[in-house]
């Protein structure tokens, strides 16, 4: 990769609400950390995630015994009864 590259970037957003922007002061403020770098870290998940695309790419090489009904029961299994099930 060329050191052209590898140059930190700037990013400016415009038209913030002022109730988003105070919300990011909150949360900044709370981690101890600068609203630039709450967005830092934040973009640097995003990016490390895939695309819609690519992680339905992955996921459909994934095959399964499974039928739909199956894994629905299961997770009812997991997750019990409802309170004010009438089943």
């Amino acid at each position: 990769m060329s050191a052209e590259h590898r140059m930190p970037k700037t990013l400016q957003i415009r038209d913030l609400d002022d109730e988003v922007y105070a919300a990011l002061v909150r949360h900044a403020s709370d981690a101890g950390i600068t609203v630039p770098e709450l967005l830092r870290r934040h973009a640097t998940r995003l990016a490390a995630r895939p695309t819609m695309s690519e992680w339905l790419e992955r996921t459909e090489r994934r095959s399964s015994d499974l039928s739909s009904d199956e894994v629905l029961d299961a997770l009812d299994e997991l997750r019990g009864t409802w309170p004010d099930a009438r089943r």
